[in-house]
């Protein structure tokens, strides 16, 4: 199916969904449009809070007029995908626009934190759509295991770099550093009742 009718299903899919109880996101993935509901766990946005002061404290002096923003969708036409990253490196300027989505020409970094219920699209169909769509920079957290793989220089579908860390660990992610001593690990079955 081409990108502008998968597209057109999207925006319908996200009017319908502002008509429903809870949080939803709508991406297109490979198969096509996706509406999804949203209950990431407290840690989760713990996590996605602790990284965007972070990287927005980097920003002012880094890439002045950029922000790290959880949440916005972005796409990229000519890939035919649509995402929404947990978090990402955009100008700030581009929230203001018209429109459902971020073009992904814009990103300068995306941020995924590994949700329990579906760690393979983060390590998988999102590591080679990001590659895919240019984003120069990837961080995939993972509270599951304590783990943080940073993926850099996109060339086609794949990454041609990845560092992996630890929690405790400074993490360089391009010209910024994320400090990890604070990330907590999700507790026992992905919950955060420990």
């Amino acid at each position: 199916m081409e990108y502008a009718k998968m597209r057109a299903i999207a925006e319908d899919l996200g009017a319908h969904a502002e008509r429903l109880e809870g949080t939803w996101s709508v991406e297109i993935g490979p198969s096509g449009p996706i509406l999804a509901m949203i209950c990431p766990s407290k840690r989760h946005e713990g996590t996605v809070r602790r990284i965007c002061k972070q990287l927005d404290a980097q920003l002012l002096t880094t890439h002045p007029g950029h922000g790290c923003v959880p949440g916005p969708e972005i796409e990229h036409p000519s890939v035919g995908r649509m995402r929404r990253p947990d978090a990402v490196v955009i100008p700030e300027d581009a929230l203001d626009e018209d429109g459902l989505a971020v073009d992904a020409t814009q990103v300068l970094a995306v941020i995924e934190i590994v949700s329990p219920s579906n760690p393979g699209s983060d390590y998988g169909e999102k590591l080679t759509e990001y590659a895919a769509m240019g984003i120069a920079h990837y961080l995939i957290v993972d509270p599951r295991t304590g783990t943080i793989e940073v993926h850099s220089d996109p060339c086609k579908e794949r990454y041609s770099h990845k560092e992996p860390y630890i929690y405790g660990d400074s993490v360089p992610f391009g010209p910024w550093t994320v400090e990890t001593s604070a990330f907590r690990r999700y507790g026992k079955m992905g919950n955060d009742t420990d």
